[in-house]
């Protein structure tokens, strides 16, 4: 199985090593707009070679997308427009904007939407990692819009991780990863902002950062090339729960004023319930 991944950063190369590993990929082939991030890769054994965008697409029997959601709005009906038999598939963590954006498109029947729920703070080819995804989440997305012979030969990637397969369609998913992945970033970068404006010297910052404060500011590292085009997709979505956190946030705020530490109690005591579904 030859597999083409386009854009070979974290989730891309992450990817690349683990169907090297368990054996789903004889070969893989890099395409990127970055010369350092082929050159990274071939130096690491990420990738086997790599190749241009045509002749990367010809060689494949699938074809990943794991470019910023914004250039896969360009990217994914160019790359339909250049398939015949080969399955293309993308790791986007937005989905109405481009399902949209090939629903007419005559090849649309080629394309399968995922999102492999799994990443860290960090990106690049450098970032790539074996066992990322092993264990974890990946979701369908509009499955029935997707040719059966290119949903079995995703479906059989992802099991080869293996990884856990969950459907849904792409509106309901923007709105699900907005609830439990975007509102995590942004209160991730407002609490490193708030850290930083409030405690002018860092090195107190660095020497009494606990696990605590150091696993909620941790996706502050994050790219903003990455996640900026992510807000703007899914912009109304995290708008909607981003006003239900700051309702949360001002209702802790006026437990502190009034000194209601008898209902600051039971409210952790009703997040504590997050356990039972985290379990």
């Amino acid at each position: 199985m030859t597999i083409t991944i386009i854009g070979i950063g974290l989730i891309g190369g992450s990817l690349a090593i683990s169907l090297k590993e368990n054996g789903f990929a004889d070969r893989v082939i890099g395409v990127d707009v970055s010369r350092d991030n082929l050159d990274k890769a071939i130096r690491r054994r990420i990738i086997d070679e790599d190749q241009t965008l045509e002749e990367g697409i010809a060689a494949a029997d699938i074809i990943v997308l794991s470019t910023p959601v914004d250039v896969m709005l360009k990217l994914l009906p160019s790359v339909l427009d250049k398939v015949n038999q080969q399955v293309v598939m993308d790791v986007g963590s937005t989905k109405a904007q481009l399902l949209s954006a090939v629903k007419n498109h005559p090849n649309r029947g080629r394309f399968v939407a995922t999102h492999p729920m799994a990443g860290t703070e960090f990106s690049g080819p450098e970032a790539a990692i074996p066992g990322l995804f092993d264990g974890k989440c990946t979701v369908l997305i509009d499955e029935n819009d997707s040719d059966e012979d290119a949903i079995a030969k995703v479906k059989a990637l992802y099991e080869s991780i293996p990884m856990r397969i969950v459907e849904l369609e792409s509106e309901e998913h923007d709105i699900h990863t907005a609830y439990v992945s975007h509102i995590s970033h942004i209160s991730s970068f407002a609490l490193a902002l708030t850290v930083l404006a409030k405690e002018e010297n860092e090195s107190r910052i660095f020497e009494l950062a606990s696990g605590g404060f150091s696993s909620t500011v941790r996706l502050a590292k994050s790219s903003p090339d990455m996640w900026i085009p992510i807000f703007r997709q899914n912009r109304d979505n995290v708008l909607d729960v981003l006003d239900e956190h700051i309702n949360q946030l001002a209702r802790f705020r006026s437990l502190l004023i009034k000194k209601d530490f008898d209902t600051f109690y039971r409210l952790i005591q009703d997040a504590n319930s997050i356990k039972r579904i985290l379990s």
